[in-house]
């Protein structure tokens, strides 16, 4: 009987230490991170990325447009009247 009150007695012992350091580490248990707090955190990540991955796409796609508007812009214009052999000019 007392070699079961004194097994019974270390491992409380053994527990309530393992308890005191997990506090010291990790801080009170009300204060410990949940999953709800990483869940919050996957989502802000989630819309952290869709918005720089959004404002990419718009980059591009108005650099893109600026190119072409000055690639047309810098393009000969043709004439409007083109002369026919015959001499005479077409509208």
């Amino acid at each position: 009987m007392p070699d079961q009150r004194d097994a019974v007695l270390i491992e409380q012992a053994k527990i309530q230490r393992m308890r005191l350091g997990s506090a010291l580490l990790y801080g009170h248990i009300g204060e410990r991170r949940t999953i709800n707090d990483h869940a919050k955190r996957l989502m802000g990540t989630i819309v952290i990325a869709a918005v720089a991955c959004a404002a990419c796409v718009g980059v591009s796609f108005v650099s893109q447009l600026l190119s072409e508007r000055a690639e047309t812009s810098s393009t000969v214009q043709t004439p409007s009247t083109v002369p026919t052999p015959t001499g005479a000019q077409t509208p």
